[in-house]
């Protein structure tokens, strides 16, 4: 295998795919860790293990709304000889003094509510009359509108056992526990847990913010009139979407016209807030394609963009470097819809997961059998299919033209073409990548 010196050396070559995604991943670094809020942390990657201080829940407490009881009082209760016991009070949510549940008595209970000195259960409201004197209880009346109901006698219906609907301390996750691994990434269930064991902050590698720029003079934006020779700006709109999917946080910038001065201008006023740049269009042979124009001049201290031919099929132009004086990683796309998509899924994508310090190979890749046959796939290059893949088997979705966006928005998945196969037989296995 060539070294990235040699190839760069050499711009006539063409670089594989496994080679081009290598050198980026080769050169970039997760992100700092940083100290956030709970809700700022979502979706970022812990560095810290995370264990518990305390027991959760922190005391027994009640899984039902009804009476907490001591079960020699229940024993051998049913609807035609119901236990009868004295209500001594309430305990709430959130109570502090409680009340001891001596024999023959019972204390109504909700639902979270510590379980009171003495008692040993909780019987259900339903199981009970609810101190009513009638049948059995849909509810207790709010204590509000009956506060005698905290009062009185309440027929017991049913025996309950040992700590029957009690939730016990630590029996979610005790005291010096692991509650989070780092490496995890924080979802909401994650936050939550953090949340619920008392912790404000957390220590994670940030996502990584992510400037997307799309380049042509021929863009508009969606909700404009387009004039002659004119189409509205769809990759801007894919790829930022494709970076939040990613994990990171994306900077949509509106469409930069061919001129080499501007694109340098915004591309100036960007790397401020960016961890990563993508662009697209200009990485070809044009005489019009200033991202390759622009970014091949800066060198240096600022950095560089080398410019490459990758034999694949879609997104044969590339483009990858750093920039500015942070070096920050940027990724030139080519400019048709599909190959620009493509081109990210392959290569930014795993960018994305590096600044995080996530494994960067995330999408899982099976065997298929094809439903059809591909006829026809150029010899060198690995060719990725739009697809419909589904119980094992995969269709191709429209035909190998890097401008259909319809066929994209149809597809969940790329069937892999070897660069030594030049046709797929109908029913064949292939490699399928899934998309999401």
């Amino acid at each position: 295998m060539s070294s990235t010196a040699d190839k760069a050396a050499a711009p006539d070559r063409f670089w594989s795919v496994d080679e081009h995604l290598d050198d980026i991943l080769g050169k970039i670094r997760p992100l700092e860790p940083i100290e956030l809020q709970l809700l700022d942390a979502q979706g970022c990657v812990l560095v810290e293990d995370v264990t518990v201080p305390a027991d959760l829940p922190g005391f027994d407490n009640s899984s039902m709304d009804g009476y907490a009881v001591r079960t020699t009082d229940v024993e051998g209760a049913s609807e035609e000889f119901p236990a009868v016991l004295t209500v001594i009070g309430d305990v709430a949510a959130g109570s502090g003094e409680l009340p001891t549940v001596g024999h023959g008595e019972a204390a109504r209970i909700m639902t979270g509510a510590p379980l009171p000195p003495g008692a040993e259960a909780v019987v259900p409201v339903e199981w009970t009359d609810g101190g009513t004197g009638g049948g059995p209880a849909a509810g207790m009346a709010a204590r509000s509108a009956a506060p005698d109901g905290a009062s009185g006698e309440v027929r017991i219906h049913r025996p309950a056992t040992a700590r029957a609907h009690v939730r016990a301390a630590g029996s979610d996750v005790a005291a010096g526990a692991l509650a989070l691994r780092t490496g995890t990434v924080l979802g909401p269930p994650q936050i939550g847990l953090l949340a619920a064991i008392g912790r404000a902050t957390v220590r994670v590698r940030p996502r990584p913010r992510v400037v997307i720029m799309s380049t042509g003079s021929e863009l508009v934006a969606p909700g404009e009139s387009l004039g002659p020779g004119l189409i509205h700006d769809s990759n801007s709109y894919v790829l930022t979407a494709c970076a939040r999917d990613a994990g990171a946080i994306a900077y949509r910038v509106g469409a930069v016209a061919d001129d080499a001065d501007t694109l340098r201008s915004t591309l100036e006023d960007q790397l401020v807030r960016a961890d990563a740049v993508v662009t697209s269009g200009g990485v070809s042979v044009g005489a019009y394609d200033v991202v390759k124009e622009t970014l091949s001049e800066l060198a240096g201290e600022e950095g560089s963009v080398d410019f490459r031919k990758l034999a694949m099929q879609p997104g044969k132009p590339q483009g990858f470097g750093r920039v500015g004086p942070d070096r920050t990683p940027l990724l030139a796309l080519p400019g048709n819809p599909v190959s620009a998509y493509v081109s990210f899924e392959l290569f930014v994508r795993p960018a994305i997961r590096a600044l995080m310090g996530l494994e960067p190979h995330d999408r899982e890749t099976v065997r298929a059998v094809c439903a059809e046959a591909v006829v026809s796939s150029p010899e060198g290059r690995r060719q990725f299919l739009r697809a419909r893949y589904a119980d094992g088997k995969v269709t191709t979705v429209g035909g190998p033209g890097s401008h259909l966006v319809k066929a994209l928005a149809e597809a969940n998945a790329l069937i892999v073409v070897p660069e030594e196969t030049t046709a797929v037989e109908a029913g064949a296995e292939v490699d399928v990548i899934l998309l999401g």
